[in-house]
Order: structure tokens, then sequence, then C-alpha cells
């Protein structure tokens, strides 16, 4: 009945008139190259209505009233966590009993939708004020600048964290065969912590973090791996050492070792990851060596290490070659967290 519905008035009235001229319904279905029981139903409702049209169908009435919609509408902009059963408390409160599957169809008729909130830094109004003159500052800055900065950065891997949230399509009651099942450790099988840094050429060195990191391992981590990164990547003189503005980096002692080795530090704002590009790159590597499923910590490490050596440099040249947005992104939400 579905394909009855889109022909025209028309073309149901000329079969029903050969119908009546005496030719049965394979012949008409020939003629007008249609199916033989699109046919047959067009006179089956002929003969039982005398009619071909179909009746307009006028549907469940809304229970919501239009005062109520916009209320509801107001409600979700002006506090966008209420839930589809806060709203259904409040029309219940005018007597209005509804699903909240209504309430959803209402909202999205207004371009509404439900969708999963964005993990960002709060910001407070002096990050935004820092980011905002960081964006403002840099913005004009040629690719020359940029091609000369070194990127760092840490970052905390698990041994099966990359699991949360996967999915595997199964039939009814085959929850638990093997296939479907994702294998845990207790405490999540443990975690690494790394250091690494990139710069325009492609990756530096990706060192493991031993214990707890403080201003003294930094500064071993600073002394043992970057200047051999910056020979291996050839910055040139004048080089650019970016870090973010954790305790340990801005501490006096880590300070006093920058100074003494003559480090020209970017400034950076707080609560900023996504002005620095490495936090793409670690993206990246934890997909890869997830893909790979590191059965411990050692083949984690190692693991990591191979995936890192293999980042494209074309990779972090775009991410550099992209830069200005990022900075366009933060001025356009006057310091506010962007996309990035």
């Amino acid at each position: 009945m579905g394909v009855t519905k889109q022909l025209s008035n028309d073309l149901k009235t000329k079969i029903v008139h050969h119908h009546g001229l005496g030719e049965g319904y394979r012949k008409l279905s020939q003629r007008f190259k249609l199916s033989v029981s699109t046919v047959r139903d067009i006179l089956r409702k002929w003969k039982t209505t005398g009619l071909v049209q179909v009746k307009a169908r006028s549907g469940r009435p809304n229970n919501i009233l239009d005062r109520q919609k916009r209320r509801m509408v107001r409600t979700v902009r002006l506090n966008p966590q209420t839930s589809t059963k806060d709203l259904q408390h409040h029309l219940a409160a005018d007597g209005v009993t509804v699903h909240r599957s209504t309430i959803r169809r209402t909202l999205h008729k207004e371009m509404l939708y439900a969708r999963v909130m964005q993990r960002k830094p709060f910001l407070r109004p002096q990050h935004k004020q820092s980011r905002l003159r960081y964006a403002q500052a840099h913005l004009d800055k040629p690719a020359s600048f940029w091609n000369k900065v070194l990127w760092t950065d840490e970052t905390k891997i698990e041994l099966f964290g990359h699991n949360k949230g996967r999915y595997a399509w199964r039939k009814k009651n085959t929850a638990f065969q093997e296939k479907h099942l994702l294998p845990t450790v207790k405490y999540g099988g443990g975690s690494i912590m790394l250091w690494g840094c990139v710069a325009s050429a492609g990756t530096g060195n990706l060192v493991k973090v031993e214990g707890r990191m403080d201003s003294t391992q930094y500064q071993q981590i600073l002394e043992t791996n970057v200047q051999e990164s910056v020979t291996k990547l050839k910055l040139r003189r004048g080089w650019i050492f970016q870090q973010d503005n954790d305790p340990k980096h801005c501490s006096k002692s880590t300070k006093a070792f920058m100074q003494r080795n003559k480090y020209n530090v970017l400034e950076w704002p707080s609560q900023s990851p996504d002005l620095n590009i490495i936090e793409n790159l670690w993206c990246e590597l934890k997909r890869a060596v997830h893909a790979r499923k590191p059965s411990n910590l050692n083949e984690l490490e190692m693991f990591c290490k191979e995936e890192w050596s293999k980042i494209p440099s074309t990779t972090i040249q775009t991410l550099i070659g992209t830069y200005r947005k990022r900075l366009e992104a933060v001025i356009s939400a006057k310091g506010g967290s962007t996309k990035y």
C-alpha cells in the first residue's frame, strides 16, 4: 500500500476506467508498468469505498500547547542540562501527561538535540584573558617562527584504558560469547607516564617517566632528551621551547635550570591543551598502540616508542600549518574553549 499512496489520482482513475472495459489485473499491470498487487489494492479500494483518493490523516493530536512548547525551549536554552524527565515533571504540573519521547520529538523540531558534553578545562576569567592575549600576540607570527618551536608534553596511557566505549555487533543472547567480551584487569592493568617532544621535522624523543615526576626528575628528562632531540630535528639557533604551566615546569629550580641552559621558553597561557599540537599526536599514538593490543606494561612502552617514531612529519607540519586557525578560534571565543 505504500506504493499506491504515491500514485497520482489521475493514474488511479485510468486504472479503474480500463478495468471497467474488461481488462484484468495482469493486463493492467503491464499497461501501466505496476505490480499486480498494486493494481489489486487500487481496485479493491475503489470497489469498497467508490474512491481512489487517499484521505488525509490527522494523526494523534499534540498534547503540548504552543505556550508550553515555548517554555520548554526557553528552559533548555537557559539550562542545557535539563533532562526530559525534568521537563516531563514541569508539564505534569500543568496537567499535561506525555511520554519523554514526545518531549524529545518536540525539541528536535526546534533543532535542539541531546549530545554528550565535551570535557574541557575549567576556564576562569583570568585564564580567558591570558589565552586571548596569547592568541592576539601570536596570530600573525610567520611559519618560520612555529617551525623553530620544540613542542613538549606528558601523557598517561593505560594498558587497557582504550577499550572503554567499544561496541560489538551481536545477536540476542550472545553477550557472553568470548568474541563479544572485553578483557578487563583489576585497576586497568596499570599505566605508564610518557614525556615526548616534536617539531616540524618530526618526532623527537619519547621517554617513560619513572614513578611520580617532580621538578628534579623533569629537569633530568630535559637534560637527557631536549638537546638530543633538537639536534635530531635539526632545529637551528634561536629554537623555542614550549611547555605548559604545570607546577614542576614553573618551579624556581626548573626556571634556574632553563636559564643556565639558555632555553628560549614560549610564554604559555594556563589551561590551554587545545593550543598544543602534541595533544593531537597523543590521540593518534594511543589509537595505534591499542590497536596492537599490548599484553603487559613492557609491551605497552615498546609499542608506544615504535608507533611514535612512525608518525610522519607531514602530520606535524599540517598541525603547525593550521595553527593560525586555533588562534582565530580562541579570539572568536574571546579566550574561551575551542573545538581543538
